[in-house]
């Protein structure tokens, strides 16, 4: 019968103490070491102690003018030192790899259809060599598991542990068709009651806040048409179906190739923080998102919007 042998790993100590190590050969200090990683003396030393203690070896000679290293610690140094080189260089380049991965994009259904995806061939003519692969849903998703570089969501901004940037200066403004509005003598929000209003489910604002807003009052109201995306509440006013309250943002083409106006030629608009960019903070460091984001600011940026 054949004897099968498993191979022993080998030792591999902790990278952070690793990194202590070389921190402190190089200035053969542990007070400036400590001072270079903005951690105590002592947090330098317990580092130290454990990476000595789990290689069997003293690594430093301690001295009143510092540390000094051993002949094992100097042949340990050049070897550890490449290594760690070897780890970070293998780690910028898929951080920084714009060019053999694709940005992964995940986004809220309107953004998305409504914004994003009329937008994304004037990226590939700027960006031929980056591949988007973009998802649209509601979806909870998770940025690791999903493997996601950018997830644009629509809703409050409570991520704390994640970067945010939010679009600013966007608002929710009452728009319908040209033919809709023809003949209706509509001066003032509370005129807007005797009229069809379309309910969108998925707005921050919904048609009650904007009418209190503007003092419109006992302004409850049936809504014949009620729908969960605004993409279709935008494409059913614009068929001439009645009056929606929706974000400037995601009418903007919309509002470009006149399908949709404004009902009021002053401003009843109200503002609103709907729509923001959310990632990891380490995804902030890759090329491909640094790319995009500043791209999406430029795009924004010509119809009044920013980050």
């Amino acid at each position: 019968m054949t004897k099968v042998t498993t191979k022993k790993p080998l030792p591999i100590p902790s990278l952070r103490n690793i990194q202590t190590f070389i921190e402190v050969a190089n200035v053969c200090s542990i007070n400036q070491a400590a001072e270079i990683m903005n951690i105590t003396a002592s947090a330098v030393s317990h580092q130290i102690a454990s990476l000595e203690q789990f290689i069997g070896k003293k690594l430093f000679i301690r001295s009143g003018k510092g540390v000094q290293l051993t002949h094992i610690g100097e042949k340990y140094l050049k070897e550890v030192s490449g290594a760690v080189s070897i780890i970070g260089r293998a780690t910028d380049q898929v951080i920084n790899d714009i060019h053999h991965e694709h940005l992964r994009i995940h986004s809220a259904p309107s953004f998305g259809l409504l914004w994003l995806i009329h937008r994304l061939n004037k990226f590939r003519q700027e960006f031929p060599d980056l591949k988007i692969s973009l998802t649209c849903s509601y979806e909870n998703l998770q940025f690791s598991r999903d493997n996601l570089d950018i997830d644009i969501r629509h809703g409050l901004p409570e991520w704390p542990t994640l970067f945010v940037r939010t679009i600013k200066n966007e608002k929710v403004i009452p728009y319908s068709s040209v033919e809709y509005l023809e003949g209706k003598n509509i001066q003032q929000p509370a005129d807007l009651l005797q009229y069809e209003l379309i309910h969108s489910d998925s707005t921050l604002v919904n048609w009650n806040t904007w009418l209190s807003w503007h003092g419109v009052d006992n302004h409850h109201k049936n809504y014949y048409f009620s729908f969960d995306r605004s993409y279709m509440s935008i494409e059913a006013a614009s068929k001439g179906m009645g009056i929606i309250l929706e974000s400037n943002l995601l009418a903007d083409d919309y509002l470009r190739q006149r399908n949709l106006v404004p009902v009021f030629a002053a401003d009843h608009s109200m503002p609103v923080a709907a729509h923001h960019f959310v990632l990891p903070h380490v995804n902030e460091q890759k090329e491909k998102v640094k790319v995009f984001l500043s791209w999406v600011e430029r795009e924004l940026s010509v119809s009044g919007f920013t980050m």
